[in-house]
């Protein structure tokens, strides 16, 4: 639970980061994303060649954990693109918990008990009051629900599918990495892959921050975490990112902190003490 907490709390960082890069560097979201992809597969295959790891893996684990990997954040991008961002991070990481929660119940016979369910009906109350209160932004909110939708079921495709095979997946991250990096390719390439000519050595910085510790080493740590934790409890805790991202808001960038934001947070981290408790 600790390594899936740490790269739940890593990922809340980067969309700060990426937030920065979208108004200073020129790129669009699913161009960052890719870069964040090349940058991280460059860390991490540097990491296991000094470590001594063999970077193989078995070509399933990669296509499948890749596909799952590009479907879930291209989708997530469109979803905040077309229902505006508090909308698609409501739908999206509210349908992540109830669709992981069903799935492994029917496909791994994971218990739904009801500490489990009152954790998911926690971190779901926490995270519309988080997020929730800034409305749609978007010009089709309806696509970007649906979006959002196929975003949930892409991470979900990943957690389950890591929990079904069983043992550390953290080998498979280069070669997962990879096969993300190929499927969201033409995308960020229609988009524009290349940033603006200003600020280059500010974008490297940036794009270097987001394949180190969002990416290769938060990717790493949840491969690792999810082997040993359920698929409902990993799915709770994964909220901690928004928290995450509210904190870094109001600590770095000044923002204001709202009752409602302050509550939300509370509620999540209740919902993931209460699974620390539980075991």
């Amino acid at each position: 639970m600790f390594y899936v907490a740490v790269a739940a709390t890593a990922w809340g960082t980067g969309g700060a980061v990426a937030a920065v890069l979208y108004r200073t560097s020129g790129l669009g979201p699913v161009a960052v994303s890719f870069w964040r992809l090349v940058f991280g597969i460059g860390l991490l295959a540097g990491l296991h060649l000094a470590l001594g790891e063999r970077l193989g893996a078995r070509r399933r684990d990669a296509l499948v954990l890749g596909a799952g990997l590009a479907v879930y954040q291209t989708a997530y991008y469109g979803s905040i693109a077309f229902a505006g961002l508090a909308v698609g991070t409501v739908v999206t990481l509210g349908a992540c918990p109830v669709v992981i929660a069903l799935a492994a119940r029917w496909l791994l016979g994971e218990a739904l008990t009801a500490g489990r369910v009152l954790a998911v009906a926690l971190g779901l109350a926490g995270l519309v009051l988080l997020v929730g209160g800034g409305g749609s932004a978007g010009a089709a909110p309806l696509l970007g629900v649906a979006c959002g939708l196929l975003s949930a079921a892409g991470y979900a495709v990943v957690t389950i599918y890591s929990r079904r095979v069983g043992g550390d997946l953290s080998g498979a991250t280069v070669g997962s990495f990879a096969v993300a990096a190929l499927c969201v390719l033409p995308l960020a390439a229609a988009e524009g892959l290349l940033p603006s000519a200003g600020g280059m050595a500010g974008t490297a910085a940036w794009l270097l921050y987001l394949g180190a510790v969002p990416t290769a080493l938060a990717y790493r740590l949840f491969f690792a975490g999810v082997a040993a934790v359920p698929a409902t409890v990993t799915a709770v805790v994964t909220l901690l990112e928004p928290v995450a991202g509210v904190l870094i808001a109001v600590g770095l960038l000044g923002e204001h902190l709202t009752v409602a934001a302050a509550a939300g947070s509370a509620l999540t981290l209740a919902a993931v003490a209460g699974l620390a408790r539980t075991g």
